[in-house]
């Protein structure tokens, strides 16, 4: 192929015919104050169980550490937009209310394959060397993306874009070509706070400060054990993340709906019944659950969550669902069937 320029533009259209969204090229010491904030959140205890996040400190704040022969990072950007708004299930009290991006199948393995097959056609074009990372490795993506000018983090930490507004994931290839680098998105939130007064468990310290600890999100994915009794009543019938500072974001009047029918709910979790879903054995979690982001919770943690969502009901029907989970063998399902059955009015 011919020069940069010239691979570049084939490049681009090489993610499109893969079905990404947006592509931008930063360079992978681009990103010089991440250390340092990740430092400090850290040393805050912000991070809360997320272990991983203390231990690989050095390669997360250090893009050009994590494979010093890296020239170029390119930035991917995938659509997952959902068709309506989240929000509108939280209204839904016998409903379970799960994040748009977890009602199908998990992210990671397409992605991943489509990224390879883009890596590989960018060995045979310009050579070099590559590697590819979806969101498994210690790599911060979205100051990366804000550098590679694919948005800017936004008040909620999360990345938006003017196209797709904050429903897209990132993933990103480390390569040894020296590519033309794109600049920076400049922040285009101004003086809006939609997504700080929108969350539930005001678990922003402050504009672009998330306290881990008190977001929904990590409540239910990462948090092993119990949740604090005073947070639970906030979770409403979330029992799998939470959109709401995502879906209180005015940019997203100009997302667009996903293509990729990979990321369109299945049908069984776009208002699923918490009354079946606190039924389920660790077989039947397994089997619902195949091939989800939500399976990697485990049977447990999940089940604990919807009880905290039977809990949040007030619906006296759902007494009865609960009621067997008293004697279930794990202490801290137990202990969220006697919160919820505590909470619940009775007949």
């Amino acid at each position: 192929m011919g020069g940069s320029d010239d691979l570049l533009q084939a490049l681009r259209e090489k993610t499109r015919a893969e079905g990404f969204a947006a592509m931008g090229i930063c360079a992978p010491d681009s990103i010089p104050e991440a250390a340092e904030r990740l430092r400090a959140y850290v040393e805050k205890g912000y991070h809360g169980q997320m272990g991983w996040m203390e231990e690989r400190q050095h390669w997360r704040g250090n893009p050009a550490a994590l494979w010093p022969e890296a020239r170029s990072v390119i930035m991917l950007a995938d659509n997952y937009g959902p068709s309506g708004n989240p929000l509108h299930l939280l209204g839904m009290k016998d409903r379970g209310n799960i994040s748009v991006y977890a009602r199908n199948k998990d992210y990671h393995d397409p992605v991943k394959k489509r990224i390879k097959r883009i890596g590989r056609w960018l060995l045979e074009q310009g050579g070099g060397e590559i590697k590819v990372f979806v969101d498994t490795a210690p790599v911060m993506e979205k100051p990366l993306g804000a550098s590679a000018g694919l948005g800017w983090q936004g008040k909620h930490t999360n990345l938006v874009s003017r196209d797709l507004g904050s429903w897209f994931f990132l993933s990103a290839i480390f390569t040894t070509l020296d590519l033309p680098k794109n600049q920076p998105e400049r922040n285009h939130c101004g003086s809006c706070r939609n997504c700080l007064d929108a969350c539930p468990t005001d678990a922003f310290v402050g504009p672009y400060e998330l306290d881990a600890r008190k977001c929904i999100s990590y409540l239910t994915i990462e948090h092993k054990g119990p949740v604090d009794e005073a947070l639970r009543p906030m979770l409403g019938n979330r029992i799998y993340g939470c959109d709401d500072c995502l879906s209180a974001c005015p940019w997203n009047k100009f997302a667009q709906v996903s293509s990729d029918a990979n990321y369109w709910a299945r049908i069984e979790l776009q208002c699923p019944k918490l009354e079946h879903l606190v039924a389920l054995d660790d077989a039947g979690f397994r089997e619902v659950f195949r091939g989800s982001p939500i399976k990697r919770v485990g049977r447990d943690r999940f089940v604990r969550n919807v009880l905290y969502a039977i809990g949040n009901s007030g619906d006296s029907a759902l007494r009865a669902a609960a009621l067997p989970l008293l004697e279930d063998p794990d202490p801290v399902v137990q202990d969220a069937a006697r919160w919820a059955l505590g909470r619940l009015p009775r007949a």
